[in-house]
């Protein structure tokens, strides 16, 4: 399989759509609001999708990594939340999105005894570089946003690993996917609604729409890119799909007024090279 223009454009629609839909989260005036209210729209709306398109339940053997993969994702979306109170979109999410790729490497690398090769140790040492450029960036560069973007990193890793063993055993990607966002996001969701009841009530009357669609972006996002690895080799789509650093670093520079726009810039376009050199 190659990499044609169609799919190539695809990708990077979908890059465009995940840089997107955090950008609705960082905009907002409440990120906690925001992430429980996104959650439960990707709930209704992966419950539509499995009734309408009878997506039967993933078979049994994927159900325990299902299961952890709902759990990590309350961590997920808790550093999602702080990493963005703490800072600027622009600075927490190419670490986010950079890191957990190095995060993954690494752990295989130490776990599993597998050796890396010259365009790994590279990618290795240019997405440290990345990573490091924007965490000392001003403005939005505090500490603090920069440990909340590094734990999410982590998560993501496990998220991805536990997504990765499930899928291969769900009987079907799409029976997998479509349960995930039917049941990943009731934890926090419901967990924020506890506490904040009044508060997440009135904020949904006001903003139902903005994360319905920010919901939808998500799923818009993650389904384009699973459809893009059936036509195109795995690898390729997995690399080319983390343009969405670049588009985030525009995003929260240029139009969410966060300045420092070619220090950020830099520092996601050297995260990029690097996570291209790792899928080498």
């Amino acid at each position: 399989m190659e990499l044609s223009f169609g799919v190539t454009f695809a990708v990077l629609g979908a890059a465009l759509l995940h840089a997107t839909w955090n950008a609705l989260i960082k905009s907002g005036r409440d990120p906690l609001l925001d992430m429980a209210l996104f959650t439960l729209a990707g709930c209704v709306l992966g419950a539509l999708v499995a009734l309408v398109l009878q997506v039967a339940p993933p078979e049994r053997a994927s159900w325990p990594y299902l299961a952890a993969s709902t759990a990590v994702h309350v961590g997920y979306y808790a550093a999602l939340v702080g990493a963005y109170r703490a800072g600027d979109l622009s600075h927490g999410y190419p670490i986010m999105r950079g890191s957990a790729p190095l995060l993954t490497g690494l752990g295989t690398w130490l776990l599993l005894g597998e050796s890396l090769s010259v365009a790994a140790l590279l990618g290795v040492l240019l997405i440290c570089g990345g990573v490091l450029s924007l965490s000392l960036a001003g403005g939005g560069a505090s500490r603090r946003a920069t440990a909340w973007a590094l734990a999410n990193a982590i998560i993501i890793a496990i998220y991805t690993l536990a997504d990765g063993a499930g899928v291969r055993v769900a009987g079907g990607a799409d029976r997998y996917v479509v349960w995930l966002f039917v049941l990943h996001g009731l934890p926090f969701g419901l967990g924020v609604l506890a506490i904040q009841r009044g508060a997440l009530v009135r904020h949904a009357a006001l903003h139902w729409q903005r994360c319905f669609a920010g919901a939808a972006l998500s799923g818009l996002s993650y389904g384009i890119a699973l459809w893009a690895m059936t036509q195109a080799p795995i690898a390729i789509v997995a690399a080319l799909r983390e343009t969405s650093v670049i588009f985030a670093a525009l995003i929260g520079a240029w139009f969410l007024k966060e300045g420092h726009l070619g220090q950020r810039l830099s520092g996601a376009a050297i995260v990029l090279a690097g996570l291209v050199a790792l899928k080498l």
